[in-house]
C-alpha cells in the first residue's frame, strides 16, 4: 500500500491485523462451488462426479496462487431456510474430505442456506479450518424467507459439544440476498462489534448480493469498530483489490473468477491469475 494513505500505518490495516490460526493466512479466498447436490432441483451428478469437479477447482485455484478457499452448495438453489439435510451434508463431506486431501491451503465450509451446525460439522469431519456463517447475530428476511433466530449461541455451544474448538467461524454481516429493515437502526458497525462479543472469530462484509460491490464506507466503518480480521465478501475485483485491501484483511472471490464473471460458469484460469496479480501487487512492498 501506498506510504501516503494513512490507513496503511493504523493499528487496523490489513497487513498489521493478527489473524487466528486456521483463518485465512493470505488475503485471497477463492469460491469452489459444488455442482447441484442430490436432492436439489438441478441436481444432474453423481456424487463422484460432483467430487472430481470440485477437486480440479481447487487445486486450479491453488495452484493460481490463492491463499485459502470456501467449498459452497451454490448450484442448489432455491436455498432452503436451514439445508442441513442427510443428502446435502452427505455428498456435502464427501466432496470437502476430498478438496482438503488434494490442497494444502486452508479449506472452508459455507453450506446454503442457514445451515451453519451442518457446516460446522462437515468441516469438523473433513478437515476443514473454518465455516462462513450467515445470520449469525441478530435476524433478518432472505430471499428464503425469515430469519428470526440469530445462529451464535446454538453454534458455539455445538462447536463445544462435538470438540470441533479449531474450526473458526467467519460471521457475515447484514446477510446478501437479504432486508435489514427489520434492524433499520443498526448500522454495520453496531453488527460487527455485537458478532465479535458473540464469539466471531472473522467479519465478512457484503455487498446486496451475488458479485455486487460492498459500501466502501460500511466497509471501513466495520474496519474500525473491530480487532478481528475483515474480510470482503462479495465484489471483489482485480481492479478494486488495493481500494478493498486498505481495509480489509482477505477477499472472498467467486464471480470475479468465472468465464464472463458469472458465478454459475466454469473458473476461467485467464481471471483467476488477474486476481492473483492484483492482489500481490497491491501486498508488494
Amino acid at each position: 500500500m501506498s506510504s501516503t494513505n494513512a490507513h496503511s500505518t493504523d493499528t487496523h490495516s490489513a497487513t498489521s491485523h493478527s489473524v487466528p490460526p486456521r483463518l485465512p493466512h493470505g488475503p485471497l479466498v477463492g469460491m469452489v462451488h459444488l455442482r447441484a447436490l442430490p436432492g436439489s432441483p438441478s441436481s444432474a451428478m453423481r456424487p463422484a462426479e460432483i467430487v472430481k469437479v470440485a477437486v480440479a477447482e481447487a487445486r486450479l485455484l491453488e495452484e493460481a496462487g490463492f491463499d485459502a478457499l470456501i467449498v459452497e452448495n451454490m448450484h442448489d438453489r432455491p436455498y432452503l431456510a436451514d439445508a442441513g439435510t442427510a443428502d446435502t451434508v452427505a455428498t456435502f463431506a464427501i466432496a470437502t474430505a476430498a478438496v482438503t486431501a488434494a490442497v494444502r491451503i486452508p479449506v472452508g465450509v459455507q453450506v446454503l442456506s442457514g445451515a451453519t451446525s451442518a457446516a460446522l460439522a462437515i468441516a469438523h469431519a473433513a478437515g476443514g479450518s473454518f465455516i462462513r456463517a450467515e445470520g449469525f447475530v441478530f435476524a433478518s428476511v432472505a430471499d428464503e424467507g425469515l430469519l428470526a433466530e440469530a445462529c451464535a449461541g446454538p453454534l458455539l455451544r455445538e462447536r463445544r459439544r462435538i470438540g470441533a474448538s479449531s474450526v473458526r467461524i467467519l460471521a457475515d454481516i447484514r446477510k446478501k440476498h437479504s432486508s435489514h429493515a427489520i434492524t433499520g437502526d443498526l448500522d454495520g458497525a453496531a453488527w460487527a462489534r455485537a458478532a465479535e462479543f458473540f464469539g466471531a472469530d472473522g467479519i465478512i462484509v457484503t455487498g446486496s448480493e451475488t458479485g455486487a460491490a460492498v459500501d466502501m464506507a460500511e466497509l471501513a466503518s466495520v474496519r474500525a469498530a473491530t480487532t478481528l480480521p475483515v474480510l470482503v465478501g462479495s465484489g471483489a475485483t482485480p481492479q478494486g483489490a488495493a481500494a478493498l485491501l486498505e481495509h480489509a484483511d482477505a477477499l472472498i472471490v467467486g464471480s470475479a473468477l468465472k468465464r464472463d464473471g458469472l458465478w454459475s460458469n466454469e473458473i476461467d484460469p485467464v481471471r483467476a491469475d488477474a486476481m492473483v496479480r492484483a492482489v500481490r501487487g497491491v501486498r508488494t512492498p
